[in-house]
């Protein structure tokens, strides 16, 4: 496989896994219903985003920075939201 097909295969995954959280944030911010979200899980998952972000800046690699950066964005206000209205 060509690095650019591997690298378009790695965006492709990027995008799926990053966007996936949008629909999560919107319904949040809509109804301001957060009482089935668990924070501690998604605590764990906000910091471990974070790594693999620290980890695609150290690699160099794109598609692992923008998608862990926007995820980590969304993630971070799904806790926000989480915190503010309980």
């Amino acid at each position: 496989m060509s690095p650019f097909a591997i690298e378009m295969l790695g965006s492709a995954a990027a995008c799926i896994t990053t966007l996936c959280w949008v629909p999560q944030a919107l319904q949040i911010i809509r109804t301001r219903e957060t009482r089935s979200i668990s924070l501690s899980s998604q605590g764990a998952f906000a910091v471990g985003t974070a790594l693999w972000l620290v980890y695609g800046i150290m690699i160099g690699s794109w598609p692992v920075m923008v998608a862990n950066g926007l995820t980590l964005i969304l993630v971070g206000s799904i806790i926000g939201l989480k915190l503010r209205f309980g």
